[in-house]
């Protein structure tokens, strides 16, 4: 059997990676599409909430996939925070909106 060079980072390596709102708001997005598909599938919300709980080797593909992406929004969202980069806004509570939805709600709110 053949073999091939790939390149990985190191076990003890921390990665530094700047994130800009474009990149948040498309993590936000593909986090919302693993949300309705999970829910197609049948999965309900409480079980969702409670992916965050489980071991990770027990969980299905799109739960792996789930977790993660929430993991890597969580520490976007920690950053900012931590960083003093995160603003309130306003937005309407009576529809749930997908991340573009949302995001192009505040900028028709913002030109008013």
């Amino acid at each position: 059997m053949s073999t091939i060079k790939v390149k990985e980072i190191k076990d003890d390596a921390i990665i530094h990676v700047p994130v800009n709102k474009a990149y948040y708001v498309m993590v936000k997005a593909v986090l919302y599409d693993l949300f309705t598909t999970l829910q197609e599938k049948g999965v309900a919300e409480e079980t969702l909430k409670n992916i965050m709980n489980k071991e990770y080797a027990n969980l299905e593909p799109t739960e792996k996939s789930f977790y993660t992406v929430t993991l890597l929004l969580a520490e976007i969202e920690r950053q900012a925070s931590l960083n003093n980069l995160v603003e309130e806004k306003e937005i309407q509570a009576n529809a749930m909106l997908s991340p573009e939805e949302s995001a192009d709600n505040e900028e028709s709110t913002d030109s008013n």
